[in-house]
């Protein structure tokens, strides 16, 4: 996973806690669409921000999603293999059923662990749910399980 398409709930999320470094971290290239550029509201010089192709896609998605999401999606689809970071169960589901590779925050940081940026993941789940950013009980739980914490 040398390259992924983020929403703007990794990033936004990751910003409260003061550790956007893991992202830029963790991949070689990350990649946003516009939209989601203005949904998070800060710069970031190493969020490559790329305007969407495939209007006719975001318009379809936009009947379920929010812009942010929906242009997410649609961009991750234009490149291919790049798997997208995704929260919103709803837009997680309409991305899977696409084809696309899905993950989540949580799970971006298991990589981020498994390939030694962190040391472990229990800080970084508790100091998301403290800005409130809610992960659930049974999704903190597995995290758990799956780092060995």
């Amino acid at each position: 996973m040398d390259q992924v398409v983020t929403n703007s709930t990794c990033l936004i999320t990751l910003e409260r806690i003061g550790k956007l470094e893991i992202l830029k971290n963790t991949f070689n290239n990350i990649f946003a669409p516009m939209a989601v550029h203005k949904e998070i509201g800060f710069e970031l010089d190493w969020l490559i921000i790329k305007p969407v192709t495939n209007i006719k896609l975001v318009s379809a998605l936009l009947t379920q999603l929010d812009v942010g999401e929906a242009q997410a999606i649609a961009l991750s689809m234009e490149f291919g293999e790049f798997p997208i970071i995704l929260d919103d169960k709803k837009a997680r589901r309409i991305a899977q059923q696409i084809g696309l590779k899905v993950i989540g925050t949580v799970g971006f940081l298991l990589k981020a662990k498994q390939i030694g940026i962190i040391g472990e993941i229990k800080p970084f789940l508790d100091a998301i749910n403290d800005v409130g950013f809610y992960i659930t009980y049974s999704l903190y739980k597995e995290a758990l399980r799956i780092s060995g914490e």
